[in-house]
């Protein structure tokens, strides 16, 4: 009886983060859902109630972008302009973080009552709950840095996935704070093998383009994850006809994280066949 107290209570005190993470390193066979700028069918892309309802269903990754006001603070937002997610118009880096407040952001064309996230309000909802994959569209190693600090600031160091589009990249980052994981991204198999021999390196986004059985069997056998996108084809697939585009994307056997637009009908999916908790 005292063994059952003692396992609910390790349970009771085992957080979502936790079990993500434990599957992350230890359960290569379970696939992980990346919910692609939190997209969901209630709420704006890249809002606080999206990750909101991101976490609600069970994603294991939210994939936000992150851009800089006109004041220096970092915001979550994917386009350069506010025109396609906001009741605004222009250049984000051409408003202060108080004018871009006072705007709404837009879901199916319609103004609801959800405003621009910051960075730091993104992490103080997320900690302890879900990876966040950064897709950082500054190329100032300031804004890197300031990013950085904050993650540090809270402690986050465990639930970052720094997205890089070059790999080249990934000793530099490093050298910042080798606690926060980096995903390089492969554009071809070379690409692949130079990033396989970087230290510290567990998961790769890699394209399908290359992709092949064999040497994506291999990086998983290593330990490494292999993530691909669902996005445009195979999620269209799946809006087409349920399971379609799932079934064609999971014909590659060989990959343990997919991002996705629809990060629900996935995770439904995968709980079916048993490839995700």
């Amino acid at each position: 009886m005292l063994l059952l107290f003692l396992y609910v209570g390790l349970a009771a005190q085992e957080s979502n983060l936790d079990r993500i993470l434990i599957d992350f390193k230890n359960n290569p066979e379970q696939i992980l859902v990346a919910a692609h700028r939190a997209t969901n069918d209630y709420y704006p892309e890249n809002s606080l109630a999206a990750i909101k309802e991101s976490i609600r269903i069970g994603v294991d990754i939210v994939e936000l972008d992150i851009r800089q006001s006109k004041d220096g603070v970092l915001l979550i937002m994917h386009d350069r302009t506010l025109d396609r997610t906001t009741n605004g118009s222009g250049n984000v880096s051409d408003f202060s973080l108080d004018q871009l407040k006072d705007l709404r952001l837009l879901f199916k064309d319609s103004i609801t009552t959800e405003r621009i996230p910051t960075f730091k309000e993104v992490l103080q909802l997320t900690k302890g709950k879900v990876l966040l994959d950064i897709d950082f569209k500054l190329e100032d190693m300031a804004a890197v840095e300031k990013a950085y600090s904050l993650i540090q600031e809270f402690g986050m160091e465990n639930q970052i996935l720094f997205f890089l589009y070059d790999y080249k990249e990934t000793p530099r980052l490093q050298e910042m704070d080798s606690e926060i994981r980096i995903m390089p991204r492969a554009y071809s198999r070379r690409e692949v093998r130079a990033i396989q021999k970087m230290d510290l390196i567990d998961i790769i986004h890699i394209d399908e383009s290359f992709y092949k059985d064999r040497k994506m069997r291999k990086i998983i056998d290593s330990g490494t994850r292999v993530w691909i996108n669902a996005l445009g084809k195979y999620d269209s697939m799946e809006r087409l006809e349920k399971d379609a585009g799932f079934d064609a994307l999971l014909s590659k056997k060989y990959v343990n994280v997919i991002q996705t637009d629809l990060p629900e009908a996935l995770l439904n999916y995968l709980r079916a066949r048993k490839l995700h908790r």
